[in-house]
């Protein structure tokens, strides 16, 4: 056990060197939110996110993301950096996490670097780093490792830290020393999140439908927005942070922990982002602006199909000639989305029928 102690904290020391502010250990089992997966599922709460059901099983334990795994390092990674803007007629929001670099790069790149340093410690030792695309569930996890509570809204939540971070695991074959699971909820009789949601995405607290939530239908959704559901995009052309603004845990920061790296700092036109100049690029242009963005993953279509739903929310009359130019795009999705934001644009300018 002292081994396991002393390969524990080399390891977390050298975690936190890397920036993750949020370190824990736990042992490789079958998450208890096993069945309740299996449930949201059921219910079509995964929207057209099919890949979900066709790896079920593969989140049933970690061995199917690693072989012969016997612990999990579970690890917190900040991304808040400066505030959000507001946007004006013509603009629209990026979740906060998507205004700088890919985290998915910049994660694997550590955690590759934390891995090496596991192998300069134990030889042998097997680990796989993995950040939201392996089967593993990744919020159970991490409150096995002790870095929080689940909240209402469904995102793990740090006392000191809120939830604005990435979550990230290293996956090895060694033993290590395990940290008590957190098992308190400090979410309380709040509802603050489940109340501000635009497209009310949450049927009961600790449930998310995502197939309503703005995150999914700006990111994975491939097809048309659903008409009920556009007004309630409101301003927001890539994911969405209203349930995270509005916690309280993320309005108390206590400001123990580290920074987020200034990797995540808004690059120019995220915070926010003008919405008519995106009908100007065509498919190289975009490519090269948003290949190594979060964004890219909406693709081309599906950030004009949201600029388009965005300016016709905004009923923004300047956007007129660039949605214009949209029905004549070679992609259905952005034409469809063009026409609806221009008949949005047309009745608020048309006189009012007397009553």
């Amino acid at each position: 056990m002292a081994a396991a102690v002393e390969l524990t904290t080399q390891l977390k020391s050298a975690a936190r060197g890397l920036g993750f502010a949020l370190v824990g250990a736990c042992p490789a089992v079958s998450p208890t939110g096993i069945s309740r997966l299996g449930e949201w599922l059921q219910r079509g709460y995964a929207g057209e996110m099919a890949y979900l059901a066709a790896r079920q099983q593969a989140y049933e334990h970690p061995r199917y993301v690693l072989e012969g795994v016997r612990s999990v390092l579970m690890l917190g990674l900040p991304y808040r950096t400066t505030e959000a803007q507001p946007p004006q007629p013509g603009q629209g929001r990026i979740s906060r996490y998507a205004w700088g670099g890919d985290y998915h790069d910049v994660i694997h790149d550590k955690l590759k670097r934390l891995i090496a340093h596991l192998r300069e410690l134990e030889s042998a030792a097997t680990a796989r780093g993995v950040v939201d695309t392996a089967p593993l569930l990744e919020r159970e996890f991490a409150q096995l490792a002790g870095l929080g509570w689940v909240g209402k809204h469904t995102l793990l939540i740090n006392k000191p830290a809120g939830s604005y971070f990435f979550l990230a695991a290293l996956l090895t074959d060694q033993e290590l020393a395990y940290d008590e699971a957190f098992t308190a909820d400090h979410c309380g009789t709040c509802r603050a999140c489940l109340d501000a949601c635009p497209t009310q995405a949450f049927p009961q607290p600790y449930v998310l439908d995502a197939s309503r939530c703005i995150s999914y239908l700006t990111i994975e959704l491939r097809d048309e927005i659903p008409a009920e559901l556009r007004a309630g995009i409101g301003n927001w052309l890539f994911g969405c942070d209203v349930c995270q603004d509005v916690c309280p845990w993320n309005q108390k920061r206590e400001g123990r922990i580290a920074e987020a790296d200034d990797v995540f700092d808004p690059v120019a036109d995220t915070n926010p982002i003008d919405l008519i100049a995106l009908f100007d690029l065509d498919d190289d242009a975009f490519r090269r602006r948003f290949r190594h963005s979060p964004l890219w993953r909406a693709r081309r279509r599906g950030i004009l199909r949201n600029a388009a739903i965005v300016l016709g929310n905004q009923q923004a009359t300047a956007a007129v000639p660039a949605l214009t130019r949209g029905l004549n795009d070679t992609e259905p999705l952005v034409r469809g989305a063009c026409a609806w934001a221009l008949e949005q644009i047309a009745q608020a300018a048309s006189p009012q029928s007397a009553p």
